[in-house]
Parts: C-alpha cells; structure tokens; sequence
C-alpha cells in the first residue's frame, strides 16, 4: 500500500509527493523546495519515517517543480528524472528567472538528468510500481505517473481540479494537452483519485463530469 504526503512549497504553492510502500523505500514527485523551510519539511518528513529516497521524479521541467533538484541530489544523492522533451526547458529554466530565484538556479550545482524516461516505461521502488504516462501540452515532455493497482495517479501541471494546466508557455499547446487528457486520462477508472501539482486532489469521474475545459 502506497503512503502518499503532499507537502506543498513555494512561492507558487507546488504541490510536492513523497510516495513510500512497507518497505520504507520512497520516491519524491516534483520537489520544488526552494526555501530553508521547505527543505526542512521535506527532511523532516523523511527522517521521521525512516525513508529511504530512490527517485526524484519530475512530471514536467518548469522551474517550480525542479527547486528542489539541487537539494535532493546534494542530499540524497539522487538526480531528476524526466522525459526528454522537456531537456531544453530544464537546461534553460535559470535564464527565465529573475532575481534571486534566477540565482539559485545558476550557481553550479543543477545536477544533470539521471536518465530519461518514456510513455509506457515503469518506474520500481520498494515493492511499488508507478507507470509513465506522456501527456504533452502544458510542456512537450509532461507526464503523469499512474498506479493502476490503487487506482492513483499523479497529474502534475497536466490536469488540476475542475481546470487544467496552462498552455501560454513556450512548448505549450492546448490542443496536445486536451487530447492527453481526453484519450489518455479519461481512460481510467471513475474512481482513480488524481494528485495535482496545485491545488487539492480529485477524482477521473468527477472531472469528466465536472471540468469545463475538457467537454
């Protein structure tokens, strides 16, 4: 049985997961951690519970959701993980910020991908399984992590509650992203419960019924 807590970090209140099975090995989807007290949420979560971090899995490269890339690799020695299509985003994410934003993104330390992964592929920890979903739209390289045997799923900036994600970013294409999420994600049971990377959790059946921008 997954054990999912969302943390949420940020300026831009991304929602970071921490995803554990019996084993108390764990994989983290999105850290976006950026400051000292989003750091010491993350730790705090995993020292209590006695995890053991095996992946830091991104469903898409902007810059709120990859914050946190340094850390963990500085930390636990992990680096990100992503589709390919969305390596020019993360090469180039600290020339798109500004300030001191743009600064902690510059400074050297941005660990390069551990590898890349593609729609189809699965993703093992633990005695756990999530299955890679490509869902270009809002980048040309968003994902959503599925598990099919507790009916979760992991949407990123794809599909949110009752919206979606936004398509005014370079390599964004609302075509694509509604087409993800109509043949891709309404596919999937009523009952599969969908974590966003903003906002509160939701359900495939509400959103079919209830999502303005997909009918």
């Amino acid at each position: 049985m997954l054990r999912i807590k969302q943390i949420t970090l940020n300026m831009l209140e991304e929602n970071c997961y921490i995803v554990s099975d019996q084993t108390n090995h764990a994989i983290i989807i999105d850290c976006g951690a950026y400051s000292n007290a989003d750091r010491q949420a993350v730790t705090a979560y995993v020292e209590t519970n006695n995890l053991h971090i095996v992946h830091h899995l991104l469903t898409h490269a902007h810059y709120d959701h990859c914050f946190g890339a340094s850390f963990i690799w500085q930390t636990y020695g992990v680096a990100p993980m992503f589709h390919s299509e969305d390596l020019p985003i993360y090469n180039g994410m600290a020339s798109e910020i500004f300030g001191y934003m743009g600064d902690c993104m510059r400074d050297g330390s941005l660990p390069e991908p551990a590898s890349h992964f593609a729609d189809g592929d699965e993703i093992q920890w633990g005695d756990s399984k999530l299955t890679v979903i490509h869902t270009p739209g809002h980048t040309p390289g968003g994902v959503c992590f599925h598990c099919a045997e507790q009916n979760i799923l992991f949407t990123g900036d794809t599909l949110f509650y009752a919206s979606v994600g936004r398509t005014d970013f370079a390599g964004g294409d609302q075509h694509a992203l509604l087409t993800s999420i109509r043949q891709k994600l309404f596919i999937l049971p009523d009952n599969t419960t969908a974590y966003p990377g903003h906002g509160p959790e939701t359900t495939i059946g509400f959103e079919k019924q209830h999502n303005p921008y997909t009918r």
